[in-house]
């Protein structure tokens, strides 16, 4: 099912909102149960200060996205490109010792 809105295919955003509805969940779980399933080994490390967050999170090891949820989260995000550095340059030279 490709969701469209004006003319364009929806937003990663607001992809990942409307499958957290589909699925009863909130589109933080959404995000977190995608990075669940790329491999193995990719864990989300969340950061909060609210246990409210700290249990939402948690939640996302629930969540069962489908292949096709898959298919349309990866369509969605398959087009962004990400820029700009992972740290400062002074962050790296540390990591560059």
């Amino acid at each position: 099912m490709a969701l469209r809105r004006r003319g364009g295919r929806l937003s990663l955003v607001d992809l990942v909102a409307t499958v957290a509805t589909r699925k009863g969940s909130t589109p933080a779980q959404v995000a977190l149960a995608w990075v669940l399933a790329q491999k193995p080994w990719m864990v989300p490390i969340p950061g909060t200060t609210k246990l409210a967050r700290l249990e939402e999170n948690l939640g996302a090891a629930d969540i069962e996205l489908t292949a096709d949820d898959l298919r349309e989260i990866d369509a969605a995000a398959s087009p962004i490109e990400v820029q700009g550095a992972r740290y400062s340059e002074a962050s790296q030279r540390m990591i560059d010792r």
